[in-house]
């Protein structure tokens, strides 16, 4: 690797970082109720600590910066991926359908299980990223069957295809939500939107395994995505096992985004800019592109999340809402760059 390159990289995860340290901070110590500096490191520290300061910082405003940039992490890399397998710029999970039948199978969950789980028991926590697992593969499946077109997968009716999949799934779910009562109605709508204001510990715990295993697992094929972009017959005389391959990588960036929306609802559009960015500041190379693009998404949901709850205060938006007013002009342009 060269020593210029190297540099810049790690200059640029670096500068990432304290970005993210900087937003964290802010959402931290920021909002209705404000905390100072010495407040929150005596809270974390337990320095004298007050229940005031324990509610406010712990069970509130801690978690959910925590669940903000775990989701971030996790769609940026699914995104990343599944960019590179199909060798199209403008896919994102949330673009092909993925995030809604991930969000379809969790929304029939909690419509055969409402007013038993309440969303916040473990057992209902544990298995809703299950339930995305099966509804993201569901729509993984449809995509790649409608998507094949003489023996391989067509990139403009592959888009096309996530489009109008994604939106026979939110029909399903908002049909579901429908027929639920006034309460589980609410809190579905709410997070299907794309919303982490109801972030617990709980969920941490439940998205943690996900990413502990998945992540590792998707970095150490970095090098295959990279002759992704190759031509298909390059990469069989190569010896890659291209199928094979490429159906672990999805899998895996279906695992990612099952349990992202598990506990955030169906946040779009981190998985398409993240990628882009990334290349942008390092280049092509995934074994760059994957960490960065982790690092934007992080970056973008938990600073979108401050965004949404203080802006128009004492209401607040759903995150998923302030990142789709960012997503749909980069879409547009990343549209009408691929067309020119």
């Amino acid at each position: 690797m060269p020593k210029q390159s190297f540099s810049r990289y790690t200059l640029v995860l670096l500068v990432g970082i304290g970005l993210i340290a900087i937003a964290a901070y802010t959402s931290l110590t920021n909002g209705s109720f404000d905390i100072t500096v010495r407040d929150v490191l005596h809270t974390l520290l337990r320095i004298n600590p007050s229940p005031e300061n324990d509610l406010v910082i712990l069970e509130f405003r801690l978690p959910r910066i925590v669940i903000a940039g775990l989701v971030g992490m996790g769609l940026a890399i699914a995104g990343t991926v599944i960019q590179g397998i199909t060798r199209n710029g403008l896919a994102d999970p949330g673009i092909l359908g993925i995030n809604a039948g991930a969000g379809a199978a969790i929304v029939i969950f909690m419509f055969f299980f409402q007013g038993k789980l309440h969303g916040t028991g473990w057992w209902g926590i544990m298995t809703m990223p299950l339930f995305g697992l099966v509804g993201g593969l569901a729509s993984a499946v449809l995509i790649y069957l409608f998507s094949w077109k003489n023996g391989r997968i067509d990139s403009q009716r592959l888009i096309l295809t996530g489009i109008a999949i994604g939106a026979g799934f939110s029909a399903l779910a908002l049909f579901l939500t429908l027929k639920m009562d006034a309460k589980d109605f609410e809190m579905a709508a709410v997070w299907t939107s794309g919303s982490i204001y109801s972030a617990n510990w709980k969920y941490v715990v439940s998205i943690l395994p996900w990413l502990i295993i998945l992540i590792p697992l998707i970095r150490r094929s970095a090098y295959t995505l990279d002759l992704f972009q190759l031509e298909e017959s390059s990469v069989k005389s190569l010896g890659v096992r291209v199928e094979r391959q490429k159906g672990i990588l999805l899998l895996g960036s279906i695992g990612l985004v099952s349990a992202c929306v598990s506990v955030s609802g169906g946040i779009g559009f981190i998985g398409l800019m993240s990628p882009h960015i990334a290349k942008r500041l390092v280049g092509v190379h995934h074994n760059r592109v994957l960490p960065v693009s982790a690092v934007i998404g992080m970056l973008l949901v938990i600073g979108s999340d401050f965004i949404a709850k203080t802006v128009f205060d004492p209401v607040e938006l759903p995150v998923g809402v302030v990142i789709s007013i960012i997503g749909v002009p980069y879409f547009i342009y990343l549209l009408f760059k691929a067309k020119a």
